[in-house]
């Protein structure tokens, strides 16, 4: 693999201030056959885009134009949930500006990130910005979301108390930001990448909403990984890094097939590692569940 480029730009927040996009692209001389925009996770109270940067750096190296975008953090300068998804609505649109700018359209940019930043992702995408009620548009041609929230409603009612106390929710108003409530004909193709072992967001209610993204029609494939837990996919000791890349690369490269796409060098694959997830074209209602 190549390395890229790196650089950082900025987006006005909902409030006016600028946030921080910092850009992954190919190398010099290459032209990105697809591109992303990701959100860290930390519970909308803690974290920063550098969180994802070495998903970026990766993805850029396999064709990828990679962006991980900064958000206001609910107890600093976000008041609730709804200042955090203004702000990925307007950093998606700045994403897709700086894309077009190195020849991608529409129909070749995803949205993503890790926990509660897919979750973000997913409100975004699934969700009027004049809500609640589903999306008209989704702002992007497909979704890659690591180990997210998608069933606020499947927790305890104590557990539910406290996430809308923590994230600014109103009383009551859960449902208004929980996914699974939105899923309709027409939503993008996902792909959702979670442990088994997910303390954080059980993989019982990922299993739910993929089910029911098929049901609906939808092009969703859910990648279980093994006596994984929350946060797996990091670079470190769980092991997860290069398969989450892998399966991310070969999802993007092959799903955002839009028009005037570039032609593209041959992807090899790393047969040989034992738990990888090896096929993603036409498991759209699968489990695959590494070792």
């Amino acid at each position: 693999m190549t390395a890229g480029r790196e650089s950082s730009a900025s987006y006005a927040a909902a409030d006016g201030s600028e946030l921080p996009l910092l850009v992954f692209e190919p190398a010099e001389g290459t032209q990105p056959a697809a591109g992303i925009v990701m959100f860290h996770g930390g519970a909308l109270r803690s974290g920063s885009a550098d969180g994802l940067a070495p998903h970026g750096r990766r993805l850029a190296a396999r064709g990828i134009f990679a962006v991980s975008a900064g958000y206001r953090l609910v107890g600093h300068r976000a008041q609730g949930i709804d200042d955090c998804v203004a702000d990925v609505r307007r950093a998606v649109e700045r994403f897709a500006g700086l894309a077009a700018l190195r020849g991608l359209d529409g129909s070749r940019l995803a949205s993503g990130g890790s926990s509660a930043g897919a979750h973000l992702a997913l409100v975004t995408a699934m969700i009027a910005a004049d809500g609640p009620f589903p999306a008209p548009e989704p702002g992007v041609a497909a979704i890659v979301a690591l180990n997210p929230v998608v069933d606020l409603l499947a927790y305890a009612p104590e557990q539910l108390r406290s996430l809308e106390r923590d994230v600014g929710i109103a009383a009551g108003r859960a449902a208004d930001y929980s996914p699974i409530e939105f899923v309709r004909p027409g939503n993008p193709p996902m792909l959702i990448q979670h442990g088994t072992h997910d303390e954080i967001a059980p993989v019982d209610q990922v299993r739910r909403f993929r089910d029911a993204m098929v049901r609906a029609g939808n092009d969703c494939t859910l990648l279980e990984y093994e006596r994984a837990e929350h946060a797996f996919h990091y670079p470190g000791p769980a092991g997860h890094f290069d398969d989450v890349i892998d399966a991310t690369a070969e999802f993007l490269l092959g799903r955002l097939d839009g028009p005037g796409r570039p032609d593209r060098p041959g992807r090899p694959g790393r047969p040989g590692r034992p738990g990888r997830p090896d096929r993603l074209a036409g498991e759209v209602s699968a489990d695959t569940r590494p070792g």
